[in-house]
């Protein structure tokens, strides 16, 4: 395998369809060598079939993908320098750990001795912290553990790019985030391609160091994750990645840039967008972008609180404002002390910062 290629997986006019549907439309994307990189979309995006034709489990009806710079057209999955890791594990369940990360290593020609088998199975299990569960067998270990066990047989051959297919969906929430450090961890010890498929877009802006957000078999945006959330390329994005108010609103005195947003009540906001301009839009507001306060504190969007949640270290709002809507909005809690709560049928009063990155236009 070359390794002249400074991307380790592109897609040149890539396409598939399965009869009249069309899963990816043409696409053009690379990931950098070395990269962590999420595919992220709703289901039915097109991020698992990519995920499959990289893999080799799918063939393109069009277009070529390559992985280190050589075309993988017809060559099949164990002929690729990848490793998939997929939802459900697909371990085998009558072979101990020890047998099952070994069982890769032990097709590949020229066989290996048992001695070098045995040391990379031993490093691969000392990189997911199970030293001491080479031999217990499958079905008496944790989903966590089990989750551990996928990763070592994937990394065990060294592979150029590691798939992962949603390997952390069956975990509940605190392992998951424990298994997000993990596989932060493993990706910078090994220095190689990992590529994330994810409908959590928590999962794919924490661990990954570029987001590529798909919808309808399209790539909308790719991007690093705070470029994703703070200036989403569309409204899909804003509204799929994290939580969004979208609130209409008339453009006036725009200069290409920059311009007044006048919502259906009256109030007036600054905002900035590339080639804003005047007529009826959308704007797009984070719930942190919105500040909450007691009536005549200085806000100036007079609402009442519908519902509230308290988290702990914050509060979530659904405030109603007349003519608008509801409005989500989340106030944190300072490190000088507790943040006022505001109960349901309380009046508030909401700021909305001026010019915020995250707040932005979208013509209609």
């Amino acid at each position: 395998m070359s390794t002249g290629s400074e991307f380790d997986v592109e897609f040149r006019a890539v396409a598939k369809r399965f009869g009249n549907v069309t899963a990816v439309s043409e696409t053009d994307f690379q990931l950098p060598r070395g990269s962590f990189v999420a595919l992220l979309g709703p289901s039915g995006c097109g991020k698992t079939t990519c995920l499959r034709m990289i893999g080799g489990f799918e063939q393109p009806s069009t277009g070529q993908v390559l992985i280190g710079g050589e075309d993988m057209t017809g060559v099949p999955p164990y002929r690729r320098p990848v490793n998939m890791v997929f939802q459900h594990y697909a371990l085998f369940p009558h072979f101990d750990v020890e047998t099952n990360i070994a069982y890769g290593l032990r097709q590949i020609r020229p066989r290996l001795d048992d001695a070098e088998v045995m040391r990379r199975v031993g490093d691969a299990l000392e990189m997911v912290h199970l030293e001491r569960f080479a031999k217990r067998r499958i079905h008496e270990m944790s989903g966590g553990q089990q989750q551990r066990v996928a990763l070592a047989r994937a990394i065990v051959n060294k592979p150029r790019v590691l798939l992962l297919d949603e390997p952390l969906a069956a975990l509940d929430k605190k392992l998951r985030t424990a298994m997000q450090m993990e596989l932060q961890n493993l990706h910078r010890n090994l220095g190689i391609t990992f590529l994330l498929v994810t409908h959590d877009q928590e999962e794919a802006l924490s661990m990954s160091d570029r987001v590529c957000v798909m919808n309808a078999g399209r790539i909308v945006q790719f991007a690093s994750p705070q470029e994703i959330y703070d200036q989403p390329a569309d409204l899909f994005v804003a509204d799929f990645v994290g939580k969004t108010n979208k609130v209409d609103a008339t453009i006036s005195g725009s200069d290409g840039k920059s311009g007044v947003a006048t919502l259906a009540n009256g109030a007036a906001l600054s905002v900035t967008a590339p080639g804003l301009a005047n007529g009826k839009a959308t704007l797009s507001i984070r719930p942190e972008a919105i500040s909450v306060s007691r009536p005549g504190a200085g806000g100036t969007i007079r609402g009442a609180v519908t519902h509230r949640i308290f988290l702990g270290a914050s509060a979530e709002y659904s405030i109603e404002v007349p003519d608008i809507g509801s409005i989500l909005v989340f106030s944190g809690r300072s490190a000088g002390g507790p943040a006022e709560l505001f109960e349901p049928g309380a009046e508030v009063d909401l700021s909305i910062a001026a010019n915020a990155s995250h707040v932005f236009a979208v013509q209609q």
